[in-house]
């Protein structure tokens, strides 16, 4: 699949240079793109697949396409069903929209619509985005920019009717989306942080809308709006709201109260059972679109199901799958697909009684560390983060082709580093101490135990004569007791040299000589949080968010180096083959040739401001970096004096290692990339940023 980049119209007004500058800009552009897509060929995607899916939307004319939106601009498209995917569009500049809102005009294929709201400005940003060509091109419409929008709804008995809802309202279009009204009150009290929006089947002019605070309707097409609140409990965020196919008169609305049902077109609701209160967080409704009894509910905790219209309900899948978006084949209604957080997309082929994840070709996870075993180059480590029960650790032992999760007895901690003993064993740093991942029995335990040598004075023994001999009074000798507790606090990176193992965690810096089974804490002045750590030879340096420490003798003694005031944050710290300390930072990257009394700003082919990692690629002996906006990795074969920028990965890479003379690369969203050669381009990107950490 082509992959398409959505562009931003601009305003009309315009001078001749404006418009030379445009075309020269445009021009550009095209080559830029032309490279960039050539270059990122070096890269390929290994997964592991699954993570979040936020929606899913077919196409009326050939349900087979279906869009897969996320919470990072990326649309995906399936063209079998849900059994693969591809992606398809980037929609926005940055990495920050949610799709929550696809959906393909029923009488243009052709035609899709995409509402988006932003993570990093929930209420004032977000837009609608249009292709008419089947996603060649993208546009924004004029008057949906800058609005969050959360809910969107085309009229069953006209496609050209659109309604979708925003933070600041309600907006109505009648013209396939070219342009839009408001048709809720200006800034009136209660019709805003519209979550939901439903069109009755039968006549566009009656729309429900879901707010964060009860649901509203309008029976004219937003001349005239009552409140449809009797029977719903008074606290209520409107999640869902679906109107009968069959029936207009009946009405469900699912909210974090529950599920409701009204049978009078929203004038009384009575609340449905069956659904147990932890699971009331119900995100979305779907009605089977042949059998208009059969009702899904998608809640926090698994799918349900209803058979009668509401009376019972069943819950089909396990408590830990949550349920953000279904989709139901109308040609075949026993196929089900689920968006869900963690686990990505899940398949029924039997009506939502079994399923199975249908995410080949689909990753969006977040790995945080990345690991080769030693003597099998074919076996990769992936540490994750925010999967819970499906994430945790995933191993591949065919160089990415395929993976399987290898989390048990890690009880659901989230893994931040992953370093290899020379047994083979795995040790993790996670969010509740170290972790050991046997080699042998394929199982996690705990390897977080610290100790503390306590000496007591010894007894005072009285003075005495012995054969006529007298001994003075004195202390016996000293008692030595070893205490042990557990370190418990998030551990962010563990360093191994052969000597000493150390570890960077929330509550200090430990470090190891028999190889994990015991760790002793650091003797650091006051209540440091260490989130980096790098080691190389005798010397070692760790760092919090704004300072570093220092150690020449294996641990014995830790000193604070002056960091630069300039310095904003931190985010990693390594020991360079030459024995310099290096600091990643908000403002890029620094270097000390002098154990930190004075710094350099190292910007030889490296990001002015927001390197996230530095680190050591023994094998090649070479050091890497990565920056937070970048999509490629930096490295250098001269401790750090001048920096090469790989090919362009085409995502945006937050960590690396080296890998047969390429890397692999810890991406932002898209779980693991790997590069196929060690091409590098000409010039690196420009000094605005680039990548992530260790």
């Amino acid at each position: 699949m082509r992959l398409a980049t959505a562009s931003i119209p601009r305003g009309r007004a315009v001078s001749l240079t404006q418009m030379f500058m445009r075309k020269l800009f445009s021009l550009l552009f095209v080559l830029l793109l032309a490279v960039t897509l050539a270059s990122a060929s070096s890269w390929k995607e290994l997964g592991p697949d699954g993570g979040d899916a936020r929606s899913l939307a077919f196409d009326p004319h050939n349900p087979d396409r279906i869009l897969l939106g996320t919470s990072s601009g990326q649309l995906y498209m399936s063209n079998d069903r849900g059994h693969s995917w591809n992606r398809f569009a980037q929609i926005g500049l940055g990495d920050d929209y949610v799709l929550d809102n696809t959906a393909f005009d029923p009488s243009d294929p052709n035609t899709i619509y995409i509402g988006v709201w932003s993570v990093e400005h929930q209420r004032d940003a977000g837009d609608l985005y249009v292709t008419r060509d089947g996603g060649k091109s993208w546009k924004t419409i004029e008057g949906m920019r800058g609005k969050s929008i959360r809910a969107l709804s085309i009229a069953p008995s006209n496609s050209k009717t659109l309604v979708i809802g925003a933070l600041d309202g309600v907006y109505r279009s009648d013209d396939s989306g070219e342009t839009w009204r408001r048709i809720s009150p200006e800034n009136h009290a209660e019709i805003k942080n519209i979550e939901s929006i439903a069109i009755d089947p039968k006549n566009p002019d009656v729309v429900y809308a879901g707010t964060w605070h009860l649901p509203w309707k309008t029976d004219d097409g937003g001349k005239s709006w009552h409140h449809i609140k009797e029977g719903v409990i008074d606290d209520s965020d409107v999640f869902s709201i679906i109107v009968d196919f069959s029936n207009p008169s009946t009405v469900f609305a699912s909210a974090c109260s529950g599920i409701y049902k009204s049978e009078s077109a929203g004038n009384l609701f009575h609340k449905v059972t069956g659904i147990p209160a932890t699971a009331r967080r119900t995100r979305v409704l779907m009605q089977d679109p042949k059998n208009p009894q059969i009702v899904y509910a998608g809640t926090t905790e698994g799918l349900y199901k209803t058979l009668d219209g509401g009376k019972t309900f069943k819950r089909m899948t396990g408590p830990e799958v949550i349920v953000n978006d279904v989709s139901v084949d109308p040609r075949d209604t026993s196929r089900v697909l689920l968006a869900t957080d963690r686990s990505g997309v899940l398949a029924s082929e039997n009506g939502g009684a079994t399923f199975t994840q249908s995410n080949r070709g689909y990753s969006h996870r977040q790995v945080s560390s990345l690991l080769v075993d030693s003597k099998d180059p074919n076996t990769i480590y992936v540490g994750l983060l925010n999967d819970r029960d499906f994430g945790g650790m995933y191993v591949s032992r065919d160089a990415g082709s395929t993976w399987s999760q290898a989390s048990k007895g890690l009880k659901d901690r989230d893994v931040f580093t992953l370093r290899q003993a020379g047994d083979g064993d795995i040790f993790a740093g996670t969010n509740h101490g170290v972790m050991k991942f046997s080699s042998k029995t394929l199982l996690w335990e705990p390897a977080s135990v610290v100790v503390k040598e306590k000496t007591t004075p010894g007894p005072k023994i009285p003075a005495k004569v012995v054969k006529g001999k007298k001994i003075p009074a004195h202390e016996g000798t000293p008692k030595v007791t070893i205490e042990k507790s557990e370190l418990t606090s998030q551990v962010s990176q563990l360093v191994f040299t052969p000597a000493l193992w150390y570890a960077a965690a929330s509550s200090g810096v430990y470090s190891s000589k028999d190889d994990g089974k015991t760790w002793q804490h650091a003797d650091i002045e006051g209540d440091v949080r260490f989130l980096a750590i790098g080691a190389f030879g005798d010397k070692a340096f760790a760092a919090s968010a704004l300072d570093g420490y220092v150690t020449t003798d294996h641990g014995g003694h830790w000193t604070q180096v002056s960091v630069p005031k300039f310095i904003t944050g931190i985010y990693d710290a390594a020991v360079g083959f030459d024995q310099s300390l290096w600091l990643a930072t908000q403002q890029g990257a620094l270097r000390s040739g002098d154990d930190g009394k004075t710094w350099e700003h190292v910007t030889a082919g490296l990001p002015w401001k927001h390197v996230l990692t530095v680190s050591l690629d023994t094998a090649n002996n070479r050091m890497l970096a990565t920056s937070r906006d970048g999509r490629g990795v930096y490295s250098s074969s001269d401790n750090g004096q001048t920096w090469k920028y790989s090919d362009d990965a085409g995502l945006l890479v937050r960590s690396a290692v080296g890998y047969r003379g390429g890397y692999l690369a810890a991406t932002a969203y898209n779980g693991v990339a790997i590069s196929s050669a060690p091409g590098h381009s000409a010039t690196a990107p420009s000094a605005s940023g680039s990548g992530n950490s260790n």
